[in-house]
């Protein structure tokens, strides 16, 4: 399970060192893919959610044509990658663009997944969602959930 905040920086070939708890969990072998919605991030999945995931999606009916653009971004956006020695691993160039990544980045544990943000990015976000988490509205949720 993934879970807590880690900043970092990009190293000048687009490396992030991923926290130790991160590493345990992902394993040497990972897919990274775009985020979805309007969030700027990057999914990060050890090689075998990423493969539970994608056999869901597969079994979707093509027939959907909000399954198949879903799938084209979310599938043609990803990039299998490997952790060095060190713990590093290569973000590729296209998606450190689609994100905004240039040095100072964040990495979220998200139960599942990690997500990888640029610094500045997920304060502007955090600082919305931070007021949206602390509204009265999210306690019918909560219920929802057990909690």
């Amino acid at each position: 399970m993934f879970i807590g905040t880690y900043d970092h920086s990009l190293d000048p070939k687009g490396r992030v060192i991923l926290p130790r708890k991160f590493r345990d969990e992902l394993g040497q072998d990972m897919v990274i893919t775009k985020g979805v919605g309007k969030e700027r991030c990057l999914y990060v999945f050890p090689q075998a959610e990423f493969e539970t995931f994608a056999a869901k999606l597969h079994s979707q009916p093509l027939t959907a044509r909000s399954t198949r653009d879903f799938a084209r971004m979310f599938v043609a956006g990803a990039s299998p990658e490997s952790a060095d020695t060190q713990g590093r691993v290569v973000i590729p160039q296209p998606l450190r663009e689609f994100a905004g990544l240039t040095k100072d980045v964040v990495l979220l544990g998200q139960i599942r997944r990690v997500e990888i943000w640029d610094k500045a990015e997920w304060e502007r976000y955090r600082a919305v969602a931070e007021a949206a988490y602390a509204d009265e509205t999210n306690a019918a949720h909560l219920a929802e959930l057990g909690i």
